[in-house]
């Protein structure tokens, strides 16, 4: 029988939710508040796109090489210089003169991102002890899943009604807060063993885990050239109310805890089916999103749909890849991957802006299903044999 979580071990989990709750909203906030971020400095959508791309590839180029670099710092120092630095980048956005300001302290954020998700789930399994570990990992779960729920279209809903500006001020001061609470509860926690550069070429010679990466890649870069502009999408073409879109964010949000229950139910099952339908689903979520876009109903129900097929994804990509490596490159191997998908959300939001630039944002979801069909054959043909062969 497993002994209970003591007081110590529960109170800095607890930070950890609500850091990864802050984090997960800060990079998507932005998707929700494009349009008044466009209009406050006279830009086009597309280029206020740019602040999603811009993370996403400083994500993408800084994961790797930091975990490299920080391995060897006390993690008590780095959780807190990195929540300070996340804070103060916060109050960068909150009061930036001109987009570029803004770019600047956007930047500064996706820094702190990349540093935070490399040092995530090392800390949160050293703050209990071995029993607890799915617990600790899954805490931090669910601080990503909340804010994939909430975090986004509740960020909508305070810049709608208080200013795009408002959302990251709030943001900031629970930075802080979680600063000062952690401050108290964080205990001192040794570094793990460094992993070096010469320790790569071995880990990136694992065909199963250079198809998984390729399969992210074209599954969030078909995802995201379409998810990027959702809310100039219902805006424009599906023609809704601004309270009614951050309802349906809500609801697409909210949905993605099915696609997590049925990931638990069915996965381990059937785990080649349960992939293969993921991969298949989001093209048809995105062939049907011009012809749903005719009526709130819809909509509504495509969105819920698409909710449960991106949180499928991202929970059983990161459980194959975990599932591909051995325990001391799983941490690396969650890096790349970190950053393989934010090169999918950069290139995503950015092929997405092009057609938004070309005044062809009624067929955005074809654009992205060009790739969600390379996704599915890739998957067909390459990833699914190489899967069944590392069973075999």
């Amino acid at each position: 029988m497993k002994s209970r979580l003591t007081r110590k071990e529960m109170l800095p989990l607890v930070g950890m939710t609500v850091s990864a709750f802050i984090f997960n909203t800060s990079e998507f906030m932005p998707i929700g508040l494009l349009t008044d971020i466009a209009k406050s400095f006279s830009i086009s959508e597309s280029k206020a796109g740019m602040l999603i791309t811009v993370y996403s590839w400083i994500v993408m180029l800084l994961s790797l090489p930091l975990i490299l670099l920080v391995s060897k710092i006390d993690f008590r120092k780095l959780f807190m210089g990195t929540i300070a630095l996340f804070g103060i980048c916060q109050i960068m956005s909150v009061i930036a003169p001109t987009y570029g300001v803004l770019m600047a302290s956007r930047i500064g954020v996706a820094c702190t991102h990349a540093i935070f998700w490399s040092i995530a789930s090392p800390v949160a399994i050293r703050l209990v002890n071995e029993e607890h570990r799915s617990f600790a990992l899954s805490m931090v779960v669910t601080g990503t899943s909340i804010a994939t729920i909430a975090g986004l279209p509740l960020g909508r809903l305070v810049g709608q009604y208080m200013g795009w500006r408002v959302t990251f001020l709030i943001v900031g001061i629970i930075a802080f807060a979680v600063l000062v609470y952690m401050a108290f509860v964080f205990p001192k926690i040794a570094s793990g063993e460094q992993f070096h550069v010469r320790d790569l070429p071995a880990l990136l010679k694992n065909p199963v885990l250079i198809c998984l990466y390729v399969q992210t890649i074209l599954f969030v870069l078909g995802y995201y050239t379409v998810y990027s502009y959702i809310e100039p999408f219902m805006q424009q073409v599906a023609k809704l109310q601004n309270n009614v879109i951050t309802i349906v964010l809500l609801i697409f949000g909210a949905t993605g805890l099915l696609g997590s229950y049925l990931f638990s139910k069915l996965y381990d099952r059937h785990r080649f089916a349960f992939i293969g339908t993921v991969m298949a689903t989001l093209l048809v979520w995105l062939l049907l999103l011009l012809p749903a876009s005719k009526s709130l109903a819809t909509m509504v129900i495509l969105c819920a749909f698409w909710g449960i097929t991106a949180m499928a994804f991202n929970v059983t990509t990161q459980s194959e890849v975990i599932r591909s490596v051995d325990e001391k490159g799983s941490a690396v191997a969650t890096a790349i991957y970190s950053g393989l998908f934010n090169l999918g959300i950069g290139g995503g939001s950015w092929i997405g802006g092009i057609v938004c630039d070309k005044g062809a944002i009624s067929y955005i979801g074809l654009v992205g299903a060009v790739f969600a069909v390379i996704s599915v054959l890739f998957f067909a043909f390459v990833l699914l044999r190489k899967l069944k062969q590392s069973v075999n």
